[in-house]
């Protein structure tokens, strides 16, 4: 469909669903919300036509005037100069428009659970991972979002194995989907009285969090064990059988959740992280060929995929996927993460633009 087909058909739409929610009886139930919904997303769109529409128009009555052999020739003149920066501006106004027309990923405005493990390097890859969970949380403050721990488990020296928690806010999982890979440290440990850098590694996963009407787990497709909790939090965690165990028998995910004392906050947490990880499955089976078209631009989300390197000693920050290198390493690690994020969001559109032509 052509770039005026589209800006016809969003219009029309937008008008359509203006006439259908401010007609009598329109609303109580559950497709007003779902209208509504849709209403509200398109608003910027059809603002972003009309602004070009208006741009068009004006350029339009430019031309007629340069055009226009009986006209003032200084008239014409400025005309043509006026017409140059115009044109450049239509240009910038159809690739915004374009960008907005591009499908949203469903997943785009929800939530997320925020996973993140230590890899290769022992203590140190430990505190890495301490770090990110530090650095990501600052970033969810700085937007303002809300950041929940849910399981956590640390090394005692101030490392984490692995650390698990629910960010909540508007386009939490648009902003950090990206984030999801390998990320590497390359810094002199602590513990090193040689001063020599070593090279660590933590994995970052970001789900998207999944409602029940997102994806459907049957209760006979779960097995729950409970049993004594086992780590840190004094003799009342270890009374009673209070951590749970949850395996989904169908893809063979297990989840464990043991840092509140009451199983049933245990068992709520566990259905909630069990249910992004299913869906977050189901949406990787789907999506597979349009994330193999789109590997070489941002990456395919894949866990195991080295995507950025967090140089300590020459303080900057590289992300490989889209060749960005910036020499503001503390404040990246501080949560300023917005530079990159952008950058990577920019470049997914534009590989995304380019499918469709």
């Amino acid at each position: 469909m052509s770039l005026e087909a589209n800006l016809l058909r969003v219009v029309a739409r937008h008008e359509e669903l203006q006439h259908t929610l401010s007609s009598p009886g329109a609303g109580g139930d559950v497709s007003f919300a779902r209208l509504s919904k849709e209403f509200a997303e398109l608003g910027p769109v059809v603002e972003a036509v009309n602004r070009l529409h208006t741009v068009r128009q004006e350029a339009s009555d430019l031309d007629s005037l340069i055009n226009d052999t009986g006209s003032d020739r200084e008239m014409r003149q400025m005309a043509e100069e006026e017409r140059e920066t115009l044109a450049q501006r239509i240009s910038d106004l159809e690739r915004a428009v374009q960008f907005l027309l591009l499908p949203r990923d469903e997943a785009d405005s929800k939530n997320a659970i925020l996973e993140i493990r230590a890899g290769t390097g022992g203590d140190e890859a430990a505190l890495f991972a301490a770090d990110l969970y530090r650095m990501y949380q600052r970033y969810a403050e700085e937007h303002g979002w809300k950041f929940e721990a849910m399981a956590t488990n640390e090394t005692g020296i101030g490392g984490y194995k692995e650390a698990i928690a629910s960010v909540s806010g508007r386009d939490v999982f648009a902003r950090l989907k990206h984030e999801s890979g390998v990320h590497r440290v390359q810094r002199v440990p602590e513990t090193e009285s040689g001063g020599r850098i070593h090279t660590s590694a933590a994995t970052v996963a970001v789900l998207p969090e999944a409602e029940e009407v997102d994806v459907h787990i049957d209760d006979n497709d779960v097995r729950i064990d409970v049993y004594r909790s086992s780590g840190p939090g004094g003799q009342s965690v270890n009374t009673t059988d209070s951590a749970v165990r949850i395996t989904h028998l169908p893809t063979g995910i297990v989840v464990t959740q043991q840092d509140e004392k009451s199983q049933h906050k245990n068992r709520a947490k566990a259905m909630m992280i069990l249910r992004a990880r299913v869906y977050e499955k189901e949406r990787a089976e789907k999506d597979a060929a349009r994330a193999a078209t789109r590997r070489g631009q941002v990456g395919s989300g894949d866990r195991s995929e080295r995507i950025r390197t967090y140089n300590f000693p020459q303080g900057r920050v590289t992300d490989h996927r889209i060749n960005l290198t910036l020499y503001k390493l503390e404040r990246v690690m501080d949560g300023d993460l917005d530079e990159v994020i952008d950058a990577l969001i920019t470049d997914e559109q534009a590989a995304r633009l380019a499918e469709l032509q």
